[in-house]
């Protein structure tokens, strides 16, 4: 399927702290908000997807079994498929690939592809109890809550504790993914922590779960994001700038070994990004830039080795040799990232990186832009699950050429 779709439009809502002053909206304000805004940069409107395709990412504040029919009939669209993903992270990647397989099928021609999450706003069975599944049943509640691992950063913390432990990886090293994610973040107005920070000031920061920092966490924000993909022939018409989907890969429950003692230093973008890269056509040496998943920089770093930009156990030394500057020679989560754009939302988070890469390969990205950018990774990375980091990653190589 490569290059067979392109994404043709985008939309991200403005971030909200849920601070006093601020204006409360709903989940679906803020679906409706980012649709349009994304269906106004394609210069299309919502009509264009009745008999097309709708979809819908989980919601943590969406508690119904029928969530993408009614975000359907709230924006009144009447679309012959519904997609919808829940596997977190990954939710917004996961969409653009069962999209262009619909596309390439000939079942539809475009799809509109909406996410957002109030997660400052989540009903409660109890007061800072949310009510969501992930802490309610499964493995996390057999294995982890009873014994006091409470939240993503505590059950992360034993993860970042064995890579650093296996590979040397010192906090030095991961500050400075930290540090350069809020410079990306100054020069984006959408992003919601905007001043600087110095490395110094990383490693002054709070320990929250050994050896988590709080600059190691994104900020939880309410907000929405959308993107349109067609086909790149229905692209072509609408755009000069079309975006194309050149390549993609994915891996779901991923395990590197046994499956009873896995190496956790390992993500299944060991398996997603080659996978991507081959359809592609490309190597390493062509990107230009990579948009990855960053809910805490140790993903990040781990998302550099095994996409192959250098060996596993290299990615501390290998941050420390680059920069990573939309204008260095390693550009990096441009935007902020989720780290300090702020995160709307567990599933909606992985919407940032695919927007970003979208907005760099379409010139669009004023003081932050990566130079004649032409080719890109975005990732998406989602879910925890016991034990190991991310239950789904996905690789997606964009490009402005097919």
């Amino acid at each position: 399927m490569r290059s067979e779709v392109a994404i043709v439009g985008f939309g991200r809502t403005p971030y909200s702290r849920a601070r006093p002053g601020d204006p409360v909206l709903t989940v679906d304000e803020y679906i409706a908000w980012a649709a349009d805004l994304a269906l106004q940069k394609a210069g299309m409107s919502k009509n264009d997807f009745d008999g097309q395709g709708l979809g819908v990412a989980h919601a943590e504040a969406a508690h119904t079994v029928n969530w993408s029919a009614a975000v359907a009939e709230n924006l009144g669209i009447s679309p012959t498929v519904l997609l919808r993903a829940d596997q977190g992270g990954a939710s917004a990647s996961a969409m653009l690939i069962r999209a262009a397989a619909m596309i390439q099928s000939g079942i539809v021609d475009r799809v509109l592809v909406v996410g957002a999450d109030t997660p400052l706003h989540i009903p409660s069975a109890a007061p800072g109890l949310p009510l969501s599944p992930e802490r309610t049943r499964g493995v996390y509640w057999d294995f982890q809550g009873p014994f006091g691992v409470m939240g993503a950063s505590a059950q992360f913390a034993l993860v970042l504790s064995r890579y650093m432990h296996e590979h040397k990886v010192t906090p030095e090293q991961l500050g400075k993914i930290a540090v350069n994610a809020r410079y990306h973040a100054g020069l984006h107005e959408g992003a919601i922590y905007r001043t600087p920070f110095t490395l110094q000031d990383y490693l002054d920061s709070r320990v929250l779960t050994d050896p988590i920092r709080l600059l190691d966490c994104v900020p939880i924000v309410n907000g929405g994001l959308a993107y349109v993909v067609t086909s790149a022939k229905t692209a072509r018409t609408l755009t000069d700038r079309p975006v194309y989907l050149r390549g993609f890969g994915e891996a779901n429950n991923y395990y590197r070994g046994s499956r009873s003692l896995p190496d956790i230093t390992y993500t299944g973008f060991t398996q997603a990004a080659p996978q991507a890269l081959q359809m592609a056509g490309v190597t390493q040496r062509d990107i230009q830039f990579l948009q990855p998943y960053d809910d805490y920089p140790f993903i990040a770093m781990m998302t550099i080795e095994d996409h192959g930009f250098c060996k596993k156990g290299e990615g501390g030394r290998f941050v420390e040799e680059h920069d990573l500057h939309f204008d260095g020679d390693f550009p990096m989560s441009t935007d902020g990232g989720q780290l300090s754009g702020g995160q709307p939302g567990g599933a909606i988070g992985g919407f940032m990186p695919l927007i970003e890469s979208v907005t760099q390969l379409r010139g669009e990205a004023g003081a932050r832009q990566v130079r004649d950018a032409r080719i890109g990774i975005s990732c998406g990375f989602g879910g925890i699950p016991y034990g190991r980091p991310g239950r789904s990653c996905i690789s997606l190589v964009l490009s402005t050429e097919p």
